[in-house]
């Protein structure tokens, strides 16, 4: 058993391993939704390492490279080992061996998210160093049970440069960043509501996979159906079976409280965990 980079790796083989890895979890990825999922979060595979047992990859963490609250971040965008190399404790030891390499590339910490019920994970992390920064809910559900409204505002696109930080409650997670969406522009609709020639709310939708990614309103005008209108507008262009809205911050009662009133309440929730990686 070695440990070494995922940088000579062919991708064909990340994707064998990652379907066997999440072989019992309830979504499975095809390989161009894996392909999607890791150009947005940033998978850089110089600094993305696995345990190989000959030729084979039985254990893998694939690392985002990016900047997060202007700091150079890692992030886990999926840790996975096969099922007959569990118990060995090797995502630890890969992510030990990952440290010094990270560090040599000037990534100062490292960023994941968690399974709240998760609890072996949670404290297997907070043994790593690792210290919970927020709490996320998540809500993934049957399109048919979403409940759009009949939106009354004209619903336009814009585009990604349009995108409007002043409007949102809280900083988004890393999957739904501006630099996120920036990896994977062609992937999103970008869709905005004026009012007298001057944006005041938009949402940013993936119609592959249901993913509403960032949905705001200006304070000033929120309790008017802008919206409803813009949800409802994008989800006429959904391809999936399927909405969800990731890493809404717990703390945000006027997000949370709409996502309810739409049929998607909190399915479970994540925590945002980061440890410091020192020069």
């Amino acid at each position: 058993m070695r440990i070494g980079s995922l940088a000579l790796t062919d991708f064909d083989a990340i994707f064998r391993a990652f379907t066997r890895a999440f072989a019992d979890y309830e979504m499975q990825l095809s390989e161009e939704q894996l392909r999607r999922m890791l150009r947005r979060r940033g998978f850089a595979p110089e600094l993305s390492f696995a345990a190989f047992d000959g030729d084979e990859i039985v254990s893998f963490t694939l690392n985002g490279i990016g900047r997060y609250g202007d700091v150079l971040t890692a992030y886990d965008t999926g840790t996975g080992t096969l099922p007959n190399a569990r118990g060995r404790g090797l995502a630890t030891e890969i992510f030990e061996h990952s440290i010094p390499f990270l560090r040599q590339a000037g990534v100062r910490q490292y960023l994941l998210e968690v399974l709240q019920h998760n609890e072996r994970a949670v404290s297997v992390y907070r043994r790593l160093g690792f210290e919970v920064t927020r709490e996320f809910n998540y809500s993934i559900r049957p399109g048919a049970e979403v409940v759009v409204g009949d939106g009354t505002w004209t619903v336009e696109p814009i585009g990604i440069e349009q995108i409007e930080p002043a409007f949102r409650d809280f900083r988004p997670s890393w999957q739904n960043s501006v630099e996120a969406i920036v990896r994977a522009a062609d992937d999103f609709i970008f869709r905005g509501v004026f009012v007298d020639g001057s944006l005041v709310g938009y949402c940013v939708f993936e119609p592959a996979a249901g993913d509403v990614t960032q949905l705001a309103v200006a304070p000033a005008f929120r309790r008017r159906g802008i919206a409803t209108s813009l949800l409802g507008h994008v989800l006429a262009e959904n391809r999936s079976g399927v909405v969800r809205v990731v890493n809404t911050d717990v703390s945000c009662a006027s997000m949370n409280g709409f996502l309810a009133a739409r049929g998607l309440g909190v399915t479970g929730k994540q925590f945002e965990m980061v440890k410091m990686i020192l020069p």
